[in-house]
């Protein structure tokens, strides 16, 4: 049972960091570039990537609040309770990051740039990326900082198994 309660740990560790990952990128490299971008090439660029996740970006997004869940389940008992507090952390930040600003901000966001429709038959681009791009960036910076929480507190659990720590 340890060896699984380690593996699950782990895995739910890796996954978390392939989370933080993706908006720690978007924060840092994607949002970055597309800012010096013209409207058009800013507009298409989001919603292609908006409508681009398939089952490999599926791992990077459910996979870590499975993992954590079940690592939480794994870990119930008095033996594992500084451990277990760690992952209760990281799955409310986790929640936070998906159900709060995910859900609350980015995709309805990402749901008005959509209904924009095709770029070439919108008349003023400039006003759809103006209300989606900072709004978007906003609450995709915080989405980055809440799921590095996640990160950091799986990391802490991990460290609490292997050093008894706190």
């Amino acid at each position: 049972m340890e060896v699984t309660r380690g593996l699950v740990l782990i895995a739910a560790t890796v996954t978390m960091g392939l989370f933080a990952g993706v908006f720690y990128a978007f924060t840092s490299l994607v949002m970055v570039g597309l800012r010096r971008a013209d409207d058009r090439t800013f507009v298409v660029a989001m919603q292609r990537m908006n409508a681009a996740p398939g089952p490999r970006f599926a791992v990077a997004i459910i996979g870590p609040g499975l993992l954590t869940g079940a690592s939480l389940l794994l870990h119930l008992g008095e033996d594992h309770r500084s451990t277990l507090w760690w992952i209760v952390a990281a799955l409310l930040f986790y929640a936070g990051a998906i159900g709060v600003i995910t859900f609350a901000g980015n995709v309805p966001l990402n749901n008005a740039l959509a209904a924009a429709g095709d770029p070439d038959r919108v008349a003023d681009l400039a006003d759809v990326r103006g209300r989606f791009e900072a709004s978007w960036t906003r609450w995709n910076d915080a989405r980055a900082v809440v799921s590095i929480g996640a990160l950091t507190c799986l990391a802490a659990a991990l460290l609490s198994v292997a050093v008894d720590w706190p």
